[in-house]
């Protein structure tokens, strides 16, 4: 795998650039069937999901078959690591790439600090309240509302969070006020229009007991290496095409006509930034068996309940 830095339009560091080589399948991966879904991991189902007929939101069910790929960070490394992202992103790397139960496949990944969820809370809102409010709420089953919440990225957590007196939760919400706390590891699937947390439960619920931003790496497929570079070309050809024009015109009206530079530069810097870091939709595989199969296991995971509703 190659990795390569991100960085903001002012140079600051901003994630990391994954390629992953050809041939790599994920050990956790969605399934479609219709509009039915299956998270699976290493061929168990860790979620199952129906979207709404009418495209309002999503019925899921979890198994608690999930298993973190993470393994249990310790103290002396969130002390050891604490207010570098960047150090942190490669450790996580390292682990997606090692372990086979990760969404990891062939491609180009985006570990990035940023997120969308951050930008969503207003500057009053309490963190407690916030974060609590962007988790989606229900087991083994729940609603994902996307009548309510179009694109507002919630999370959605792949086992019940802990309570906030959890031994767990109680070590985190020490570091967490100590500012050391560990990054909470999302993965953006764009089928379900939300993050499903990989790893960090009982950090993210430390976070909300303290009422403290969590740190976020959040992982999704970006432009792939091979469409990257004609993109670029494209863009690049865009700009050049638009001063062109813009010259023709200044060399008929005179200097009264801009030259361009002042709107095509910032505008092609956008685009190159958006190949670099732009969320691409979720790769999806069709079920083997497809729906009669999803049926089949929505029955044994349910234990024959009548779900979705």
């Amino acid at each position: 795998m190659q990795r390569s830095d991100v960085t903001r339009d002012d140079g600051t560091w901003m994630g990391l650039s994954l390629d992953v080589p050809d041939g790599r399948r994920p050990g956790l991966c969605v399934f479609s069937a219709g509009q039915r879904l299956m998270v699976s991991q290493l061929s168990r189902p860790v979620l199952l999901a129906v979207v709404d007929e009418r495209l309002q939101g999503v019925d899921f069910w979890r198994t608690d078959e999930y298993r973190s790929f993470v393994p249990p960070l310790r103290a002396d490394v969130g002390r050891a690591l604490a207010g570098s992202p960047e150090r942190w992103a490669h450790r996580f790397a390292q682990y997606l790439i090692d372990s086979s139960g990760s969404p990891m496949h062939e491609g180009r990944w985006l570990l990035s600090c940023e997120s969308p969820l951050r930008r969503w809370r207003h500057a009053d809102d309490p963190h407690a309240e916030y974060w609590s409010s962007m988790l989606v709420e229900g087991h083994p089953d729940g609603y994902l509302d996307w009548f309510m919440h179009s694109h507002s990225w919630e999370v959605l957590p792949l086992r019940p969070m802990p309570a906030a007196e959890d031994s767990r939760v109680k070590a985190y919400r020490k570091q967490a006020r100590e500012g050391t706390l560990p990054p909470v590891l999302l993965w953006w699937v764009s089928g379900l229009d939300c993050h499903l947390i990989l790893d960090g439960h009982a950090r993210l619920a430390a976070a909300i007991a303290e009422s403290v931003e969590p740190p976020l790496l959040q992982l999704h497929r970006t432009v792939p290496r091979d469409d990257l570079a004609a993109r670029i070309d494209e863009a690049v050809g865009f700009y050049e095409d638009e001063l062109a024009r813009l010259a023709e015109l200044r060399a008929v009206h005179g200097p009264t006509v801009p030259d361009g530079a002042a709107t095509a530069g910032p505008q092609l810097v956008r685009l190159l930034h958006d190949l670099d870091a732009a969320e691409q939709p979720t790769w999806a595989w069709p079920l083997p068996g497809g729906e009669e199969r999803w049926l089949r296991l929505a029955g044994e995971v349910t234990a024959g309940r009548d779900w979705p509703p």
